[in-house]
């Protein structure tokens, strides 16, 4: 005997010494009448079929679906205008196999039923839909996980997509975050459920290894029975039969475990769902430990920020102190321009306000920045001497590896009575500006040498008053420098900022800065710019002082 796809066939020496004509054909043959008779049955279809037998019915001697398809090819064949066209083949299984039945016609009205075995076609369509379905998922799962990365929000949605597609229930660990272990349990059909559990990892076989991420280790079964009861999702039906413990790999970093539960009721997982669940805890794990290390990033860069922003400014020593400060990109918090306010050590000592420009904008500019402010704030004991102060500074900047300069202006600020006093320094800076009471706009002059270039530089300070309801502006050249217009391409210039400011004679300093930046905006009409910083100080209409905050002293009557 021969065999073809698991059926026997008799072979071409043994068909030709036999009478029947069908013995020759390499696929199991059989011949009935019309009344639904076997005719005539080859070896190889004897051998597929056991009970097929010349004389016996189709119906006892073949499969349901051969002997209606049979009865039926019988009734059509009776209708008139019928051909041999009108016999289509037809397909059903007989033991593990499936086969493919073709009709034809026979001389005498008879039907012959040639088989032909369609299994490994069969097993090949279906290993590739589920090839196909395996990569949609895949596809899937990649994009709803790829679209945040917050890091909660991939645990559960990892949870929800292994609950719905590979188990009835998921569990997904990551590793310890204040000695306790998140956790995210979804069962199919219900709400996926977030956790942090105090619990020793290591109580669950497997999960405390796949924890660590490296060595990598490979999936565990777990004996349902040993499972802790933390570990089981709320509302999970049925007994547990099958639980397996996935690693989820991550970039260089431990990213967690994925537990697949399923019931009784189904199948225990196989080896190729156990390799599919690894292919989709690989990008489980990716996106996970991603956002992650987005979330530490945050919180380093959030807690760098900190330093960098412009501080909130208030009412200081009975002086009105407001800040305006616009980054050159929109989506930068930071940037070359900044301003601070120190306050005196004791009452009688004067506070500090500085205002910045560092060459160049963005991250880079900022990082510079937040050094010059750190330096400055080290040398506040000696506040007093703006020329010291930007002395050593000057100095510091110089033995750094940056090669950008900046230019500031410094200026002490002092209550007395119903006025302001201030001494101002300027560093390369642009020249401050003071706002009279009737609206004339004064030019402080005070020259010196801009930070960070020159071994030796040289500042000189000025001295100015300011009445109840003036105001001394700060400002970098970001204002001066902004182009825009009614052509796009005209500075705002001194002049309109002069003019701008003479109009804000009597406000408050916080009113001030927000006319000027305002003024400057509709003059960009959106257009680029540099980093634009802004400070207003001014002297409150006040007869005497009184208790405004902390730092305040004397008696105040508005």
């Amino acid at each position: 005997m021969a065999s073809t796809e698991g059926v026997s066939v008799v072979g071409p020496e043994q068909c030709r010494s036999g009478p029947d004509p069908w013995a020759p054909a390499p696929c199991p043959v059989i011949r009935a009448d019309e009344a639904g008779t076997v005719l005539e049955v080859n070896p190889a279809a004897l051998l597929l079929m056991a009970g097929a037998a010349p004389g016996v019915s189709v119906r006892d001697a073949l499969p349901g679906w051969l002997a209606e398809a049979h009865e039926a090819a019988v009734v059509r064949s009776a209708l008139p205008d019928q051909d041999d066209g009108a016999l289509a083949p037809v397909s059903g299984r007989i033991a593990a196999h499936s086969f493919e039945a073709h009709p034809t016609r026979g001389r005498d009205g008879s039907l012959v039923w040639w088989l032909a075995d369609e299994t490994g076609r069969r097993l090949a369509e279906e290993a590739l839909a589920t090839e196909r379905a395996h990569t949609e998922f895949l596809t899937e799962a990649s994009n709803a996980l790829l679209a945040s990365l917050n890091t909660e929000r991939c645990m559960a949605t990892t949870a929800r997509l292994a609950a719905e597609y590979l188990a009835d229930a998921a569990v997904v660990v990551t590793p310890p975050s204040g000695g306790r272990l998140p956790v995210a349990r979804a069962v199919t059909g219900r709400a996926t459920e977030l956790d942090l559990v105090a619990v020793d990892p290591s109580g669950l076989p497997g999960l405390g290894e796949a924890l660590q991420g490296y060595p990598p280790v490979a999936s565990r079964w777990i004996d349902p029975a040993t499972l802790p009861a933390w570990i089981v999702p709320q509302g999970f039906d049925g007994t547990i039969g099958s639980v397996v413990v996935t690693p989820l790999p991550g970039h260089g970093v431990p990213a967690g475990a994925l537990i697949l539960f399923r019931s009784t009721a189904h199948a225990r997982f196989d080896e190729s769902e156990e390799v599919f669940a690894r292919l989709f805890a690989a990008r489980a794990g990716a996106s996970l430990s991603a956002a992650r290390l987005y979330s530490e990033q945050s919180a380093i860069t959030r807690t760098l920020m900190r330093d960098l922003l412009p501080p909130r400014l208030r009412r200081l020593d009975g002086v009105e102190i407001a800040g305006g400060y616009r980054p050159a990109e929109t989506g930068d918090r930071v940037g070359g321009d900044f301003y601070d306010v120190h306050p005196g050590s004791t009452e009688e000592d004067a506070s500090l306000v500085v205002l910045g420009d560092v060459c160049g904008k963005g991250l880079e500019a900022a990082v510079l920045t937040g050094k010059i402010r750190n330096t400055l704030q080290a040398l506040m004991p000696m506040a007093d001497d703006h020329g010291r102060m930007l002395r050593l500074l000057n100095g510091a900047l110089l033995t750094s590896h940056h090669t950008r300069f900046a230019t500031l202006v410094m200026a002490s600020v002092k209550r007395t009575g119903n006025l302001v006093r201030l001494r101002l320094t300027s560093a390369g800076h642009p020249s401050p500006l003071v706002v009279r009471g009737d609206g004339t706009v004064e030019e402080i002059t005070t020259r010196g040498t801009l930070i960070g270039v020159l071994e030796t530089i040289a500042v000189d300070s000025v001295e100015a008053v300011l009445q109840p309801g003036e105001t001394c502006l700060l400002y970098t050249d970001g204002f001066t420098e902004a182009r825009g217009g009614p052509f796009g391409d005209e500075q705002f210039g001194e002049e309109r900022l002069a003019q701008a400011l003479s109009e804000c004679a009597g406000m408050p300093a916080e009113a001030v800065v927000e006319r000027i930046q305002m003024l400057a905006s509709q003059w960009l009409r959106g257009g680029p710019h540099d980093d634009m910083a802004i400070i207003a100080i001014s002297a409150p209409h006040t007869n005497h002082l009184s208790a405004v905050d902390g730092r305040t002293r004397g008696r105040f009557t508005a």
